[in-house]
């Protein structure tokens, strides 16, 4: 196992900055996210600690040691990308012992040692196929077992389940939790995918234009956003955020509320909602619409729970309520969060 960290790392082409000043930190066994939309920074950071891309300003460490001039195969790392990147002519056992032999291991260690990463990925009765013959989902799984028959010290994932459809993903994703405990490797996971994220990160990193937006938990990400940026890419439906005069306003879909449905409720704050229209998902509802008042003609979306049973009606004005501690308030100039404004 390792730590991994980057300090005032920079990676220009030409003109363009694509990554600029991240300072990150990893502790032993992390499995850390990296998310954003395209184009955020989030590959070309993971590249630059693989050794794939040189830093142009800032040092990368490993276990503390900075390995700003060590090639990709002298930094212990693996790294599994989109593609998976197979040899076509080559059988599964054959893909997996690759990196084994380019390593020059013992030729009487490889089986033992392909067999060990297969049997982890569960796809041990596939050594004999190519990969033509395989699924998706075990074809990620031929990737994983590859990179991880070396052992490294750390895991470098891009992306990796983006190719499978939304059911497999998700039994995929899974799998790759309960794999990362299983072994604790320090692990860096790029996706633009926030369910994969919240799902799988201890930590998530947020990326906007190069730069690192917030670091934190995925509860802490969710609950406290930094910045309307991440408020916003966190979550669906979104973060709703309207505008006053001196601040933007936030609250989360599912804290909106018809007034007097929330037993217990602690302070609330109440808002005139008119519903313009309705949408039935099975456990939930999500309505849309817009404020009245201070808020006058802003969009907004409520999220309510079947348990809620009050009829909403389309072009109706309701009064809606929210918890004031479920409130966040941002400046309006920068978009990063403030301490509570009077409403």
């Amino acid at each position: 196992m390792a730590t991994v960290e980057t300090r005032g790392i920079k990676k220009y082409y030409g003109d363009v900055v694509a990554v600029n000043g991240v300072d990150l930190l990893t502790t032993d066994g992390e499995f850390l996210v990296l998310l954003g939309p395209s184009g955020c920074g989030k590959s070309t950071l993971l590249r630059m600690i693989a050794g794939l891309e040189i830093p142009s300003a800032g040092d990368l460490l490993i276990n503390g040691e900075v390995v700003n001039d060590l090639p990709p195969r002298a930094r212990k790392i693996a790294m599994v990308f989109q593609s998976y990147a197979l040899y076509p002519h080559m059988s599964v056992f054959k893909n997996i012992a690759f990196p084994l032999k380019a390593q020059r291991v013992e030729k009487p260690a490889i089986p033992k040692k392909v067999e060990w990463a297969a049997a982890l990925f569960g796809i041990g009765h596939l050594l004999h196929r190519k990969p033509r013959e395989l699924s998706g989902g075990e074809r990620q799984r031929v990737a994983l077992a590859r990179a991880l028959v070396r052992e490294p010290a750390v895991f470098l994932l891009d992306e990796p389940l983006s190719n499978l459809d939304a059911q497999l993903r998700a039994s995929a994703r899974d799998e790759l939790e309960q794999f990362q405990r299983r072994i604790g490797t320090t692990t860096i996971y790029v996706t633009h995918d926030q369910v994969e994220a919240m799902g799988l990160g201890d930590r998530i990193v947020v990326m906007k234009a190069g730069t690192v937006r917030q670091i934190g938990t995925p509860k802490e990400i969710y609950h406290e956003p930094a910045d309307t940026f991440v408020a916003r890419f966190v979550g669906s439906p979104p973060m709703n955020l309207v505008k006053r005069e001196d601040y933007i306003l936030g609250f989360r879909p599912e804290h909106f509320f018809p007034k007097g449905t929330q037993d217990g409720a602690a302070k609330v704050a109440t808002f005139s909602f008119r519903v313009t229209r309705v949408e039935y998902l099975g456990a939930d509802r999500l309505l849309y619409g817009t404020l009245g008042g201070a808020f006058a003609d802003q969009k907004v979306i409520a999220r309510l729970p079947s348990t809620v049973t009050v009829s909403i009606e389309p072009e109706t004005i309701y009064d809606f309520t929210v918890e004031e501690r479920e409130l966040k308030f941002f400046e309006p100039s920068t978009e990063v969060r403030i301490a509570s404004r009077p409403l």
